[in-house]
């Protein structure tokens, strides 16, 4: 986890260290929701069980040049800048969502990351960037 932003070079790839705020949250949502709504609470906590699981295969790393998400040591998708128009964490004070958009298409993740080191690399994109 990078907690000192002076110490990332704009050149380094930075790997995002997995957050399972999210996933502990819908957890005890869940166990809360198990008194009123059974299968409301078992839906809640098969996402809460999804989004550990992504948090702990998925690896976010930003480059020089782009986004890249591997799971495990398999690069399953590349998101270069060049392609992008705009970016934002959502609901900065309780943040959730990220969303970027690109030229031909859109995407939201869940926020299973580092919050601070994603704020960061983001920044440092050469995309517009909301906060």
């Amino acid at each position: 986890m990078i907690t000192d932003q002076s110490t990332i070079p704009n050149r380094e790839t930075v790997e995002l260290e997995p957050s399972y705020n999210i996933p502990i949250i819908l957890t005890l949502g869940a166990i809360i929701l198990s008194a009123f709504q059974v299968w409301l609470c078992f839906g809640v906590g098969l996402f809460a069980i999804f989004l550990a699981i992504q948090a702990y295969t998925l690896r976010l790393n930003f480059t020089a040049d782009s986004l890249k998400i591997y799971r495990g040591k398999k690069l399953i998708r590349d998101f270069p800048y060049t392609q992008w128009e705009y970016s934002e964490i959502f609901w900065s004070k309780l943040p959730i969502l990220f969303y970027f958009r690109e030229v031909n298409s859109i995407h939201f993740l869940p926020i299973i990351f580092d919050r601070k080191t994603l704020s960061y690399c983001l920044e440092k994109n050469p995309c517009n960037f909301k906060n």
